[in-house]
């Protein structure tokens, strides 16, 4: 069972049994704050909090999170764009269909284990579409699934495409005859559940997975494929997941647009207002000077509702509640002083100090 080693309340131990079964209390190092909470989210439901979430959240524990919003539906939502993009199925190659659709639901309900969705979109038209060729898709399978070099596997990828030619032959060790043979003993193959936990380690914590720790990982998710979230859980209330809010990256730019959106609008972009701004960002090699761009858009689009200055009667507090919901963070008290300056000069509107806020490099990270 996982225990917890009372001195330090860090988390011990495999995973052997039913479920988490870990007693917290208060356990200070798990206490999140504002950034917690932001990052926290961002995370796993691909978003920052709204603002009742992040009130409802700050100052409670990362273990009361995990229990109630990892396995959720948008959870599960988040975790297949998240594949989506890892297979490069996006824009035109994104998977239609109530099929498709119902992917969160399922997997929100236990009805689908995490490695039976994903093969669900590799034996799509659309990943077909994606890889033409024999020699396309085999190569894709045994890397993006396997995690598996082809230049160290040439008898792997003459096997994988003579079964996609229709031929029987053997890949990775087991007969196949067509390429959802291909796919499916990829994703089976013990392999493909290292390659899927240490990627999803990866994007989680944001730092390789100590080998040990994934080779137990591996035999209890190849036993029991459902057990993957209850591993990233494990993972979310761990010591490397502490260095992880300790340590900020880059928000790639779908996250950036989403942060956007709920920040000022209060809501998630819709997939035709998302999805044209992601593109133009990814197809630069630097967006951040569009970012800016898009943030001002936004700001002066008439869609948010900011606070009227004149109804502001204690500036300080207002301008620490924004850098609180923006940043997850109170400012300095530099920061504090020259935001106040700003806020006292007359020509300085409120949109003046949400845009600073949203366009610096500190909103371009989590």
């Amino acid at each position: 069972m996982l225990r917890m080693e009372p001195w330090t309340g860090r988390l011990k131990g495999s995973l052997v049994g039913s479920g988490l079964e870990i007693r917290q209390g208060d356990i200070p190092g798990l206490i999140m704050d504002a950034r917690a909470v932001r990052t926290s989210f961002l995370d796993f439901m691909g978003r920052p909090p709204f603002e009742r979430e992040l009130q409802r959240w700050s100052g409670m524990t990362r273990h009361a999170l995990a229990t109630a919003l990892m396995g959720c539906e948008e959870f599960w939502q988040h975790w297949i764009n998240e594949q989506l993009f890892y297979l490069m199925l996006i824009d035109n190659f994104r998977p239609a269909g109530e099929a498709f659709e119902q992917l969160p639901r399922e997997l929100a309900t236990h009805l689908l284990a995490p490695r039976d969705a994903l093969h669900r979109l590799a034996v799509s038209a659309s990943f077909d579409l994606r890889n033409p060729g024999a020699d396309t898709f085999v190569t894709v399978v045994m890397e993006q699934l396997v995690g598996r070099n082809v230049q160290n596997s040439r008898g792997e990828l003459a096997g994988g495409k003579a079964a996609y030619d229709g031929r029987e032959a053997r890949f990775l060790g087991k007969p196949a005859k067509n390429q959802a043979d291909v796919v499916r003993i990829a994703i089976e193959d013990r392999a493909g559940t290292a390659h899927l936990l240490q990627r999803e380690y990866e994007r989680i914590v944001h730092r390789a997975p100590d080998p040990r720790e994934l080779r137990g990982w591996v035999r209890e998710v190849h036993r029991e494929p459902s057990r993957l979230l209850e591993v990233m859980r494990l993972w979310y209330l761990s010591e490397p997941y502490d260095r992880r809010l300790e340590e900020p990256v880059a928000k790639p730019n779908r996250l950036f647009v989403r942060s956007l959106f709920v920040d000022l609008a209060g809501q998630v972009p819709a997939p035709d207002e998302l999805e044209p701004l992601r593109s133009a960002l990814d197809g630069l090699a630097d967006s951040r000077p569009l970012r800016s761009v898009v943030a001002r858009a936004l700001i002066g689009s008439g869609r948010i509702t900011l606070a009227n200055k004149e109804s502001i009667s204690d500036p300080t507090i207002w301008i620490t509640g924004r850098f609180e919901r923006l940043l997850g963070r109170k400012p300095t008290a530099d920061e504090l002083e020259v935001f106040l300056e700003a806020f006292a000069d007359e020509s300085c509107g409120v949109d003046t100090i949400v845009y600073a806020l949203v366009s610096g490099v500190e909103y371009q990270s989590y």
